[in-house]
């Protein structure tokens, strides 16, 4: 027997009030790391300057972690964890090109760029085991569920093996919710079908506990790889609160980007104590930034 919407929303109220009081206000307890303090204003440079705290951040859990353009001299063990991000609206074919230099250079695990670049990265990388990550209905989620599926497909045909989808946020706002499920049902498959891997971005900042756990079933519902908190530009970005929750909604099986602010190593330490597999951030990479001592 179906349940009414009002019965619904009530009983995601409910479950949002329980899982809340289980991880507490300020979300998981960070890992009991005293080895490296935080390092400022490394300007996303962290992964050839602090190699140990990148090394700490992996044992905790990651399986990602993000560096900016122009770093080098990264240790071998630890750029493969890292997705070199360049997703400024004024990035240039310039840019996209010594990025993903840098990426091969030395072997970061993917670059990650807007669709407009996916070709030529995906031309530059051909052979290296860097993979091309790129982003859908980005950064609002507004885009017609056609169109985003249509993204996706033109993405994968240009050479992404990773997508990134920011969901409908006004349709669950608003409590549309089969809406939703299709529309990231939709990328999840045509990413599949490309044998790429979907996240789904779920602007965190823009919505209630309750809204956070109903996103996380229907991305896990509809068949998505990860969920990720935020794109970085609606004004807020991830929170350990947020990554224990969606963390305790999606279980094991999914896994868990923090993204969006996230700009020393404490920030980042915090986030894989509360759950998060992966790191998107420019500024991540300040967690190996000591190679050269």
């Amino acid at each position: 027997m179906a349940l009414e919407p009002k019965t619904v929303e009530k009983l995601v109220q409910e479950i949002a009030r329980a899982i809340v009081e289980h991880v507490g206000p300020e979300g998981l307890r960070p890992l009991a790391i005293t080895t490296a303090e935080p390092c400022p204003d490394c300007d996303g440079q962290c992964a050839q300057r602090c190699p140990d705290k990148a090394r700490v951040m992996i044992q905790g859990g990651a399986s990602r972690l993000s560096a900016g353009p122009g770093v080098n001299n990264v240790p071998g063990e630890l750029a493969k964890y890292i997705d070199h991000t360049l997703l400024k609206p004024e990035a240039t074919a310039k840019q996209i090109v010594d990025l993903c230099s840098e990426a091969r250079q030395y072997n970061f695990a993917s670059v990650c760029i807007n669709p407009t670049h996916v070709k030529l990265a995906a031309q530059l990388l051909k052979g290296s085991p860097v993979k091309v990550c790129t982003v859908i209905g980005f950064p609002l989620g507004a885009n017609t569920s056609a169109v985003k599926r249509y993204e996706t497909q033109q993405a994968l045909a240009d050479g992404a093996m990773e997508v990134d989808m920011v969901l409908n946020v006004g349709a669950l706002k608003g409590g549309n919710y089969d809406l939703v499920e299709e529309d990231i049902a939709g990328v999840c498959q045509a990413a599949q079908a490309g044998r790429a891997i979907c996240k789904v971005i779920l602007e965190t900042v823009l919505l209630t506990d309750a809204e956070k756990i109903q996103a996380c079933r229907l991305a896990k519902k509809a068949g998505a790889d990860f969920v990720k908190t935020s794109t970085g530009f609606s004004g807020g970005g991830a929170t350990a609160h947020d990554v224990a929750l969606m963390r305790q909604v999606v279980g094991p099986s999914l896994g868990v980007k923090a993204a969006g602010g996230i700009r020393t190593f404490a920030d980042a330490r915090e986030m894989i104590a509360a759950g998060a597999t992966r790191i998107g951030a420019s500024a991540g990479v300040k967690i190996i930034q000591e190679a050269r001592g």
